[in-house]
Parts: C-alpha cells; structure tokens; sequence
C-alpha cells in the first residue's frame, strides 16, 4: 500500500535530474604555472650620476690634450691627436649612454624547475649599453696604435695587432646580446679572450722588441705603460669575482664582463661603476701620462711633414679661378 502511494507521488512529482546545463563550470587545470611579473634590471641613481661624470671628465680631459697640443708643432702633434680622439670619442658614449640613445633592453627567460608543481619561467630585462662597444672599437685600435708607435712597431705587426683587437670588442657585443647558458654565447666570449691574447703578445713581443731598439729609456717607458694598459684591459673581462659558468669555461668564471653581461650576477649600477673607473683609467689617465712622458722623452717624437704639416704643395695644389693661359 505505501509503496503504491509513493510511486503515484514520484509520478505525479517527478525529482529534478542533473544535466550539463545546470552542473557548475569548472576551469581546466592549468599545465604550466604562472610565473611573477617581469623583472626590470635597469640602471639606477647612481650609474645615471655616474654616466655623467664620466661624460664630464672626458670632456675635461679631451680639452686638457688640445691644450697640451698648441704647446708642440703641428708635425709632432700625433700622439696629442690620437689621445684626444680617444678621450672625446668616450665623452660621446658615455652622454649616449647618459641620455638612454646608447642601451637596449636584453630578454632573457629563467626557468625554475619544481618537483610537485609545475615549473614556472621568470622574464627578465637588462639592459645592454651597446654604446660601451662602439666606444671600445674605435678607441681601443687608438690606444693601440699609440702604444705601436711609441714602440716603433711596424705597419705590418702594428694591423695584425689591432684587427684582433676588433674581432676582441665585437664577439665580445655578440656574446653580451648571446642567450644566457648557451654554447652560444660563451663560445663568443671565448673567441674574445683569444683575440684578447693575440692583441698582447703582438704588443709584448714586438712592440718589447722594438722599443729596445730605440734606447733604455724609452724602453723602460713602454715596457711601464704597456703593462699599465694590459693591467687594465685585463680588468675588464677578469675582474675577481666567483660566477657558475659551464664547466669547461672555469677558467674565465671571474670577470666583470662575467658578472655583468654574461652571467648577471652584478647590478646594473655595478656594472657602470666598474667599467667607468676602468675607461678613465685606460683612456684619461694613460693619455695624461703619455703625453707628459713624451714631451721630456725626444726618442718618442714621430714627425709628420708633407700634408699633415704643410697641406698640398705647389704641385699638386688645386687651383681655382687661374687662367690657364696664365
């Protein structure tokens, strides 16, 4: 009797069934987590301050060389020349560097590996100051080609020398541009330390040679500056300075270039101190020194006549507005 009553009643009232419509939406699980916001490594206070005073210093030091250049005859200004193009060469960099025309912002993407979660990738933006490697292909053939002929280097020895000094700053963009852990990017900085030693042993070899030739004590000046400058190009990718690298690059995991754009492990801000104390002490202070020592040192002269001193001569000048029946 009750189960007949109970079934007229289901009839009558039938129970709501779940359907797709009404069951409640659920998101799909995600496979990969999501990671944080980028991250930005830009400069701050103070690289920008710093930036531009070095700018300033460059300036200065650029117009101290032309003043030190009036005080000599025009053939034996070469050295005053070179320097000061170095000098002011800088001073352009670094106020493009100053004024954001000379940085780019560098991708690179972090992956963080998780055992019971998914991994998650971290973006981050650094920036690169290009401008830094145009300043160096340009000033540093410069400084070589004082340093040659100082030495008394040959044309010859004097080009080898300053082409792997370019092919030294160029792999050295390309690997700063190279993505991070790859055998890419390493194997450039690995060909720029090649070619970094390329550069100082032409200059040790022959340029020691040479100098010896021309007497004691110019000599002992070279032999001075040239481990002056090779002390301070050293810095410049072998600042002391623990960094993981691939394990067949140990032997160049301290460097300020490796710490800087290779591995990231330093500051931005960091970065720009470090390199600014080195180009003032590689460009300002060894052009100061240069041309003090070469002003009391007669063996150093290099004199340049014919056009450089008096211009086209009578021959071969090109005359304007002259008859030719005259």
């Amino acid at each position: 009797m009750i189960e007949e009553v109970l079934k007229k009643t289901s009839e009558m009232f039938p129970l709501p069934t779940a359907t797709a419509s009404s069951l409640p939406s659920v998101a799909p699980i995600p496979t990969v987590a999501p990671g944080p916001e980028p991250t930005y490594e830009v400069a701050g206070d103070a690289g920008m301050k710093t930036l531009w005073v070095v700018f300033v210093l460059m300036l200065i030091a650029s117009a101290g060389f032309t003043v030190m250049s009036w005080k000599v005859p025009l053939n034996k200004r070469l050295y005053h020349v070179i320097t000061t193009i170095i000098t002011l060469t800088a001073a352009l960099s670094y106020f493009a560097m100053a004024s954001g025309a000379g940085v780019s912002l560098k991708k690179e993407v972090e992956r963080e590996q998780h055992d019971h979660v998914p991994d998650t990738y971290n973006v981050v933006y650094r920036q690169v100051y290009w401008a830094r490697y145009v300043d160096w292909t340009i000033t540093t053939p410069l400084l070589l080609l004082d340093l040659g002929l100082l030495a008394g280097m040959s044309g010859g020895h004097m080009i080898m020398m300053v082409v792997a000094d370019i092919i030294m700053v160029l792999t050295g963009l390309f690997a700063a541009f190279g993505t991070e852990d790859t055998a890419q990017k390493w194997g450039w900085y690995t060909i720029s330390c090649i070619a970094f030693l390329f550069v100082f042993w032409h200059l040790g070899l022959n340029g020691g040679a040479n100098a010896r030739a021309k007497g004691d004590k110019l000599r002992g000046f070279f032999i001075s500056i040239a481990a002056y400058t090779a002390v301070l190009w050293t810095a410049y990718p072998m600042q002391v300075s623990s960094i993981p690298t691939p394990p067949d690059l140990m032997l160049i995991r301290s460097s300020v270039w490796g710490i800087a754009d290779g591995a990231r492990k330093a500051s931005v801000d960091t970065e720009i101190i470090a390199y600014a104390v080195l180009d003032v002490l590689a460009k300002a202070v060894f052009g100061a020194w240069l041309l003090v020592a070469h002003a009391n040192m007669r063996e150093s002269d290099v004199e340049l006549n014919g056009f450089w001193a008096n211009g086209l001569s009578r021959e071969g000048a090109i005359r304007i507005g002259e008859d030719d029946g005259a």
